[in-house]
């Protein structure tokens, strides 16, 4: 493997995700908040990676949420951008828009500023969803860890719910 600024666990973790969708002729994109393009960075430093990886979603604010995939405005008031239902709704969106058959959403809060008691800095949702309807969620709380160590933890989570979804 040649050489990256993603550390060489990751990048195990994502020439797995590539080689399994690969085979069974999948596509993927994601939707990131938080990570803001790490995850599809990630998956890109695998050569052939466009085989599968069609596009990635980098919607950090609010508005972009709404506009590129279609999260509602009324959703994110009521549960705000960190939370299982924007997740949710930001992978269904990726998986649309994108026209894709496996999609991951991330949105959370990195810090190290933007944490509150009901969502602290570390607070990361995830999403995985696939054309068949199929649709995952993990909640993540991994601690005052740094920014880069919450970003890079959510990389490998987002990473091993794609190589579970690719699996199936």
């Amino acid at each position: 493997m040649a050489e990256s600024f993603f550390p060489k666990p990751l990048l195990h973790q994502a020439e797995e995700v590539i080689e399994r969708a690969r085979s069974r002729g999948v596509s993927i994109a994601s939707a990131e908040s938080c990570t803001a393009g790490l995850v599809s960075g990630c998956l890109s430093e695998i050569a052939g990676a466009s085989d599968v990886l069609a596009c990635g979603f980098v919607v950090y604010s609010n508005e972009a949420k709404e506009r590129l995939l279609g999260v509602s405005s009324a959703l994110l008031q009521a549960h705000g951008a960190v939370s299982k239902e924007v997740a949710c709704a930001m992978a269904l969106g990726a998986l649309e828009k994108g026209g894709v058959d496996i999609a991951v959403a991330v949105t959370g809060i990195a810090g190290p500023g933007g944490g509150t008691i009901g969502k602290p800095v570390g607070l990361v949702h995830f999403a995985c969803t696939a054309r068949d309807g199929d649709v995952s969620h993990r909640e993540r709380r991994f601690g005052d860890v740094g920014r880069h160590g919450v970003r890079l933890a959510s990389v490998a989570e987002a990473l091993a719910m794609l190589r579970e979804f690719s699996a199936c």
